[in-house]
């Protein structure tokens, strides 16, 4: 089969050009109007792809059932028969940053991380000593220990709090939907300054309930947005740094000249691409970029957060080009997907 591509060609001779004059010399200008026949396998300049997944440690297991109380909480307390003793603090009790409230005869009581039976079960034994046979009762009139935050294109972004152990499918639908620019491919679970090891893009489309972990207080989901879209080309090129994608098209040779065209040195023929496809599956590329801008190859299409490096010299392997790069993604951090950061950036 034979793939005729006038336009391709004419994207290819400016690329080309493009290059040339900021100090490529391997390659002559194709005449206008040019047009190269690719045949078959020949049409691809992809040289090697790997997949790559990443498992993380093994989550946490099911939490207690029980709601288990903390700072911040407001507790109402009440004694059957004690109507003078009735909802002892107005609208409730607040427990405080130490984990206690404060209630008339006892004085002050720790509760923090207790089940209401288990409060229930202590404030009677410290009534015990003023009053006769005591039966307690205690609510929850306001949740507010155990915080969840929706960042992103949620419907209802912002500070959630849960009543009960939930888990991410329960989690995300405190936020009343996902609005039309949401971008799960990048959507990702943070639990203190780590991102976990979880595919919500999964979970949702394909159902897989293996990602579908449970949540702890303070945990946050974060949904970016698909409308910006850029990749990342650093190595030997002018200016190394993000390039945006133009309505999410952008082709690897565009790429390398949007980033100044190759530098003046030499470089490594063979583009190492990092590419994340979910927060726990990547893949990694490599690409003859010469073959492309020689017409002799169709272009390479990149995706929203793919990694381009151009090495400076020959790479033997990805150890090799990972050490290389390594340092570059460190500073570019919090900007990549989180692919790369849990599989090239973690602290573990």
């Amino acid at each position: 089969m034979k793939i005729c591509c006038p336009l391709v060609s004419r994207s290819l001779l400016l690329a080309l050009i493009c290059l040339i004059l900021s100090g490529c010399p391997r390659y002559t200008p194709l005449p206008a109007g040019t047009v190269k026949e690719i045949e078959g396998a020949a049409a691809s300049a992809v040289i090697a792809k790997e997949t790559v997944t990443v498992t993380g440690e093994p989550l946490d297991a099911a939490p207690p059932p029980d709601y288990l109380v903390g700072a911040g909480d407001i507790l109402a307390v009440s004694i059957y028969g004690r109507a003078d003793l009735a909802n002892l603090a107005g609208k409730g009790s607040r427990v405080d940053v130490n984990g206690t409230i404060q209630l008339p005869l006892v004085g002050s009581v720790q509760v923090a991380g207790l089940s209401l039976q288990q409060v229930r079960d202590r404030l009677q034994e410290a009534f015990r000593k003023y009053l006769l046979a005591p039966s307690v009762v205690v609510e929850v009139v306001e949740y507010k220990s155990h915080p969840l935050y929706l960042l992103g294109q949620f419907k209802m972004s912002g500070t959630h709090y849960m009543d009960r152990p939930i888990n991410l499918l329960q989690g995300l639908a405190l936020g009343s939907g996902l609005d039309s620019t949401a971008n799960l491919r990048g959507a990702r679970l943070l639990r203190g300054k780590k991102i976990l090891p979880v595919d919500i893009y999964s979970l949702l489309h394909d159902g897989d309930q293996r990602q579908n972990v449970w949540l702890q207080p303070g945990d946050t989901i974060y949904v970016p947005d698909n409308s910006l879209q850029n990749v990342f080309v650093f190595g030997a090129v002018k200016t190394p740094g993000p390039i945006p994608m133009k309505n999410g098209q952008l082709a690897l040779h565009q790429a390398v000249a949007a980033a100044g065209g190759l530098g003046e040195t030499g470089y490594d023929r063979n583009i190492r691409i990092i590419r994340s496809l979910t927060p726990t599956r990547g893949e990694l590329i490599v690409v003859d970029l010469d073959r492309i801008l020689a017409g002799e190859a169709r272009p390479f299409q990149l995706m929203d957060g793919d990694i381009v490096y151009v090495p400076r010299d020959l790479v033997a392997n990805w150890n090799q080009a990972i050490n290389e790069i390594l340092p570059t993604l460190q500073l570019a951090g919090t900007i990549l997907n989180p692919f790369v950061q849990i599989k090239f950036l973690s602290e573990d």
